[in-house]
């Protein structure tokens, strides 16, 4: 599949802003199953400074300062990518998850040793009680691919998706008494689950394409920003899980980027020297291309 996306951020402020700096999480990282074919970041107003790098887990990042006051800023990303729906193993076949430790500590791995740090709790994925609630899906011997696609199972059936209950600040332990959330917070408890099992897994953040109801048109800037994770699977590298769809991920989400939580990967975080109160409106588009066409 190839997809068109387009993400706007406009940042409207109460009073005019003197100067603002972002460092701004929006273009397609390369993995094995996505290629990127072009990519685009435009600034409004005009920006004075605009470098790209690497953040500490790869993804591309960029740095924008705008030195003239403004009252409001647009961050538009826009971009082509090829997806392919990534080889999944059978997950009865994986290794045991209770050897997952034992493998993740190889060190003439370097794939074992990346996942290593992806072990610990970190700010936005920490818990006292998803252990307890993991333990059901890992009873001992258990393949680890089997066990955690159980977890996603289990995680969308006992969470209700509701909108606006929740905040990125919503500690994990609040979602598993109040059994409700969004993308973002069924993430964080899969990965606050495995972790305290001991399996290193990740934060991944981009985007889904989604299908209207029947019988109605896509609504153009209707799209939204996605949340799941990823769990190492030695033998296998990284394998995908979205527990807010139930389903492993193939040709339809669009990867960002990833990182230890939602705090390592937020689109757009940075500072401004004044502006008073803000208001933040985001559009999200992600549209199929048709290549039926094509030469």
């Amino acid at each position: 599949m190839i997809y068109d996306i387009s993400h706007r951020t406009t940042f409207n402020y109460a009073s005019r802003v003197a100067m603002s700096q972002h460092l701004v999480h929006l273009a397609p990282r390369d993995v094995p199953h996505q290629t990127i074919h072009h990519h685009a970041l435009m600034i409004e107003p005009a920006i004075t400074l605009n470098r790209e790098a690497r953040d500490y887990f790869g993804n591309p990042i960029t740095y924008v300062s705008v030195e003239e006051p403004h009252a409001k800023l647009n961050i538009i990303s826009t971009f082509r990518v090829e997806i392919y729906a990534p080889s999944i193993p059978y997950a009865a076949s994986t290794i045991p998850w209770d050897q997952v430790g034992s493998a993740a500590s190889n060190q003439s791995d370097p794939g074992s040793l990346d996942a290593l740090q992806f072990v610990f709790d970190s700010p936005f994925a920490g818990s006292q009680n998803a252990g307890a609630y993991a333990e059901p899906s890992f009873p001992p011997g258990r393949p680890i691919l089997d066990a955690a696609i159980d977890l996603m199972h289990r995680v969308h059936a006992d969470f209700k998706y509701e909108g606006g209950v929740t905040d990125i600040y919503t500690p994990v332990d609040k979602v598993l008494v109040d059994r409700r959330g969004v993308c973002q917070d069924f993430a964080h408890l899969s990965l606050a689950c495995l972790r305290a099992l001991g399996l290193p897994s990740r934060y991944v953040s981009g985007y889904l394409r989604t299908h209207p109801p029947e019988g109605q048109e896509r609504k153009i800037g209707a799209d939204a920003s996605h949340a799941w994770l990823s769990v190492w699977v030695p033998g296998h590298g990284w394998i995908d899980l979205d527990p807010t769809n139930d389903m492993l991920p193939g040709d339809e989400h669009i990867t960002i980027a990833w990182g230890r939580d939602y705090g390592d990967v937020s689109p757009i975080n940075g500072m401004v020297l004044g502006g008073g109160n803000q208001k933040v409106e985001v559009a999200v588009d992600v549209r199929p291309v048709d290549t039926s066409h094509a030469d």
